[in-house]
């Protein structure tokens, strides 16, 4: 009886024994549950954070963007996106010049036979400054030494620190243009004429560029032309109207060549006597969509006009070799001079400063006087001390 009554004890003991909280046992499925899980926050908070997102999306769609910066621009400068910046951009056939059409990037091109530094500065800065993307213009100035000529390069990168400026030689595009013309007369040849088609084919980054004489001053924003639809050209220029073709040829002749040859540069159809001449200061060219012919075509109709003597201010194989076959720019971009600039809406000036002219050594003496004042606006400071007046 004893020993059964502790037995029987000793169980109820048991089953009265607490059970502690350090027991994961002691607790219920539901308790043990809360015990690994956080707790689940409010619904409320949850849509506020979910509509923040969305809100924040929506912004980055909507508003437009104000500036950037371009990726090839070492000082990392912030740009002003305009609306037209679109403009600034060209479709990419897949080459490096392409890219950098789509980056937006400008290459201005000038050829110049004589150096004048002087010229240089005012063609730079004018651009420079009449552009809404500055950070955008690339230079490539031909000079007659090239990069060998270090002083030059120097005296311009002092002037315009942060301008992307490159100088080039002149020697290899003179090389194709020697090539074409071996056997012909010489006195045919201006290279500051010629040098704007030849130049892609030797520098072939240079596929799309706009070309300016260094005897001019810009005061339009030259971007304007980059966004040009060229269609299926792949020349741009405008026309001087003061100047006529029937002026430079001798109209029968002209005739008989139209009626005769089957050349690919020679019209179809009878010429137009009174077909404005192209002037050669302001060009946009898109050497993807060239036929590759000029120097053909320009030496051809050279010959056969017997160009031994230039005509005056204008060169008539030049005419026809582009005859039809370049888009006729706005009028806004023909060259004036600075004193009918004056009372008109023309972008493009003729320099009115002094300049250089070559001898027959290629040797530059500033032998014109200045006949304006339009060229002092563009000068940077300084400029006489770090050119040499």
């Amino acid at each position: 009886m004893g020993s059964s009554y502790l037995q029987r004890r000793s169980s109820a003991t048991n089953r009265r024994t607490p059970q502690t909280a350090d027991e994961p046992n002691s607790l219920g499925p539901q308790q043990t549950q809360l015990m690994h899980h956080s707790p689940t926050p409010k619904p409320i908070f949850q849509f506020i954070a979910f509509g923040l997102i969305i809100f924040l999306a929506f912004l980055q769609i909507l508003l437009p963007a104000t500036h950037f910066r371009h990726p090839s621009d070492s000082f990392r400068n912030w740009l002003p996106l305009h609306s037209n910046a679109s403009k600034l951009s060209a479709s990419s056939n897949g080459n490096s010049s392409g890219r950098e059409d789509e980056n937006g990037i400008l290459h201005i091109v000038s050829w110049m036979d004589c150096l004048d530094l002087r010229l240089l500065a005012v063609l730079a800065n004018s651009t420079l400054s009449a552009s809404r993307y500055p950070g955008l213009v690339h230079f490539h100035l031909f000079i007659p030494k090239g990069d060998e000529d270090k002083v030059s390069f120097f005296k311009l990168k002092v002037l315009f620190p942060h301008s992307n400026l490159e100088i080039h030689g002149q020697e290899e595009v003179k090389q194709v243009i020697w090539t074409y013309f071996s056997g012909a007369n010489h006195s045919i040849i201006n290279f500051e004429e010629i040098a704007p088609f030849v130049i892609p084919s030797v520098h072939k980054f240079l596929s799309k560029f706009i070309y300016l004489s260094p005897n001019v001053i810009v005061k339009g924003r030259i971007e304007q032309l980059i966004g040009v639809d060229l269609s299926s050209y792949a020349i741009a220029v405008a026309e001087d109207c003061s100047k006529r073709l029937e002026t430079y040829v001798n109209w029968d002749v002209l005739d008989a060549i139209q009626r005769s040859a089957s050349k690919p540069w020679v019209s179809e159809t009878p010429y137009a006597k009174n077909s404005c001449m192209p002037d050669l200061s302001v060009l946009l060219i898109d050497e993807r969509k060239s036929e590759n012919d000029f120097l053909e075509a320009f030496l051809w109709w050279s010959k056969v006009l017997n160009s031994s003597e230039r005509s005056r201010g204008r060169n008539p194989a030049i005419a026809l070799a582009l005859y039809n076959r370049y888009l006729k720019l706005s009028s806004s971009w023909l060259i004036k001079d600075s004193i009918l600039a004056v009372v008109t809406d023309s972008l493009i000036v003729r320099y009115d400063g002094p300049k250089a002219v070559c001898s027959e050594f290629g040797d530059g003496a500033a032998l014109d006087s200045d006949r304006g004042n339009i060229w002092l606006e563009y000068l940077p400071p300084m400029s006489d001390r770090i050119l040499g007046s």
